[in-house]
């Protein structure tokens, strides 16, 4: 697996991630939105340099110019619900895209065990296209690898790129065992640790309870 860590190298991007991990602003469930969707806006920037590219010619009221535009066949999945907010920003970069979304939760038998449980998916084939798997939180990887392991199903995918917000190493290390060599996994920062329970530390929170309410 290709890691691309951005929070290598300072820039803007870090201020959105303070205000995410910040108690104070993260209350504001509107601007965390909006962080995350930034946050992806971003890591699709950089992913875009990876992908192939082919000159398009476009007409100019004065005249015509060559134009290298994305050439490759892509779909965006998000994991619903907390990837919502990371697939508008993606969506606002890649606007041709197409569109897939699936479920992943964390069925318990006790508070430290759990096992994944992927209940709904919609999507095109992803025969011979590239995958952007979106999920803003990469704790232990399991969710990620339960939904591939789902989405290979819907077609022979040519490659995957990961984009998340804030990882573990943890997880890092279980996703570069269970996808393929090839995939890229962009990611705006990591965390070293996991909790008992699985949760990123010291991470932010829950990103889906953060971005649309407590479920039950």
């Amino acid at each position: 697996m290709i890691v691309h860590n951005l929070d290598k190298a300072n820039s803007v991007l870090n201020h959105f991630i303070s205000e995410i991990r910040d108690l104070k602003v993260q209350k504001d469930a509107m601007r965390f939105r909006r962080n995350i969707e930034r946050i992806g806006e971003i890591l699709s920037y950089e992913l875009s340099k990876e992908l192939h590219f082919k000159d398009h010619t476009v007409q100019t009221p004065l005249g015509e110019k060559n134009v290298p535009l994305v050439s490759d066949q892509l779909v965006l999945c998000s994991v619903l619900r907390a990837g919502l907010p990371l697939h508008q920003g993606i969506l606002n970069y890649f606007d041709q895209i197409e569109n897939a979304f699936i479920s992943a939760y964390r069925k318990h038998s006790s508070p430290e065990e759990f096992e994944i449980k992927v209940e709904y998916l919609a999507s095109p084939s992803l025969d011979d296209k590239i995958l952007i798997l979106a999920d803003p939180m990469l704790a232990t990887g399991r969710s990620l690898a339960a939904v591939h392991e789902v989405l290979k199903k819907t077609g022979n995918i040519r490659q995957v790129h990961i984009v998340s917000v804030i990882a573990a190493e943890e997880g890092i290390e279980f996703i570069s065992r269970h996808f393929p060599e090839d995939t890229h996994l962009w990611i705006a920062t990591v965390d070293q640790d996991l909790n008992s329970k699985g949760y990123i530390v010291p991470g932010l929170g829950d990103a889906g309870d953060l971005a649309f309410g407590c479920k039950l």
